[in-house]
């Protein structure tokens, strides 16, 4: 048996893959089968076992008919091979859920997916996705390729090359946008506003996923003190972007805590725009930092009903400090786990657009062949009981960023954020 990774994943990455792993072994032909009955042939079937799954109401004959055909009577049937025809029906199973984030790897794009969950690897640096039955950018990583092509939050994606890939499964879109470094790729992409698509080119690099950037700021907050007398004083604040939820997000998280109290600081705008997610254990540990302890985070919806409540169990050294969040349309899974939370049990606002809604918890099962399945086996509900998946978060002030803003290098959901948090600061001096 394999070990179990749970990642509030998300999605592949484009030039990797990204979230959500566990394990199980399993195997194709445990489904059992019956002969049909309106054409009745004798075929005969090695190494199957029957669950004996009352519930099933298909007849498994059609399968094992419908092979024996190709076989025997294809014009290149003599020439057909038995495993890829396995996986290749493995895969149509598969994709008869529609869902996304359910894919079947053969061996070696399961090898390839577990090296890529490791941080490095080579492509374009960009979270990629289905909404709408629409391949789409979710997030360009910080300081790769992609974002410095211009790719954004929300870019549907209509061709890689010359090849369409307008409804293609993500995992096959992954294996041809990723490459060689130093090589060139080029996508074609549409976007919101736009009269016609335009082409990207890009050339890929050995990605590795960027964590968190730190930076303490000084604003000024006007309040009236116990007096009367109307004060207007000089305020520092910690600006936090975490661009990941990976083994590193813990740590540099504290050291971005402990710069900031030497600097004063006395709020914080956590920055997680574009920001795809990682893992959950990382988004309940975070949030422990801003959450009393044993509050709930977000919790596991099983279908067999085996929920599981994950709640923070952190110091709580910022639950009663000034906090605004950031989000857009590239924060997603861990982002909008630890982003909602901190809304449901705190009231902490949230600036920008609304999130991309990634809220299902994925596992990767391996199975008897070493062929792997990650599949969608819970939703996750906020500790108000919302439901994340393909709702998202809306935010408590949305703001958007255009083309013009940043171009110009303007950032008014930034400009948003601090306003709030000022008078969040000021609200907290007063009560002092």
């Amino acid at each position: 048996m394999a070990k179990k990774l749970r990642i509030s994943p998300f999605l592949v990455r484009v030039a990797g893959v990204v979230l959500g792993v566990g394990l199980l072994a399993s195997g194709l032909f445990a489904f059992g089968y019956k002969l049909g009955s309106l054409n009745p042939q004798v075929i005969t079937v090695k190494g199957l076992t029957n669950l004996g799954d009352d519930d099933v109401t298909a007849d498994f004959g059609v399968f094992w008919q419908a092979w024996q055909l190709l076989k025997s009577e294809h014009v290149d049937g003599d020439k057909a091979n038995d495993l890829n025809m396995v996986y290749g029906a493995t895969a149509g199973l598969v994709d008869s859920l529609k869902d996304p984030y359910t894919v079947f790897f053969t061996p070696e794009d399961g090898k390839k997916f577990l090296e890529d969950v490791s941080g490095k690897f080579g492509g374009i640096g960009a979270e990629i996705g289905i909404r709408n039955e629409q391949l789409v950018v979710v997030a360009p990583l910080k300081g790769t390729p992609a974002e410095r092509a211009g790719l954004k939050a929300g870019d549907k994606i209509l061709k890689v090359d010359d090849k369409v890939v307008i409804s293609m499964p993500v995992n096959e879109a992954v294996k041809i946008i990723r490459g060689d470094p130093n090589t060139k790729v080029v996508l074609t992409i549409a976007r919101n506003g736009w009269d016609k698509p335009r082409e990207f080119t890009i050339i890929r690099e050995v990605i590795s996923v960027p964590t968190l950037d730190s930076e303490t700021k000084e604003s000024k907050i006007t309040y009236t003190d116990s007096t009367g007398k109307v004060v207007t004083e000089s305020s520092e604040f910690a600006h936090v972007r975490l661009y990941s939820f990976n083994e590193n997000s813990v740590p540099l998280f504290y050291k971005s805590v402990i710069q900031a109290s030497s600097d004063g600081a006395r709020g914080m705008i956590l920055d997680l725009r574009n920001n795809p997610g990682g893992y959950l254990e990382v988004a309940v540990a975070l949030a422990g930092w801003f959450l009393p302890k044993d509050s709930v985070v977000v919790t596991e919806d099983f279908r067999i009903g085996k929920d599981e409540v994950f709640k923070a169990a952190g110091n709580a050294a910022l639950a009663d400090f000034p906090v605004v969040i950031l989000i857009n349309g590239g924060s997603a899974s861990a982002s909008e786990i630890l982003a909602g939370a901190l809304r449901d049990v705190r009231g902490i606002k949230l600036v920008g657009e609304k999130s991309f809604g990634k809220g299902t918890v994925q596992e990767l099962k391996t199975l008897k062949d070493d062929s792997t399945l990650k599949l969608t086996v819970a939703k996750w509900l906020l500790p108000k009981g919302a439901t994340i998946d393909k709702n998202g978060l809306v935010p408590d002030f949305e703001v958007k960023l255009t083309d013009e803003d940043i171009e110009a290098k303007k950032d008014p959901q930034l400009d948003k954020a601090i306003e709030v948090l000022k008078e969040e600061i000021a609200r907290k001096v007063r009560s002092l």
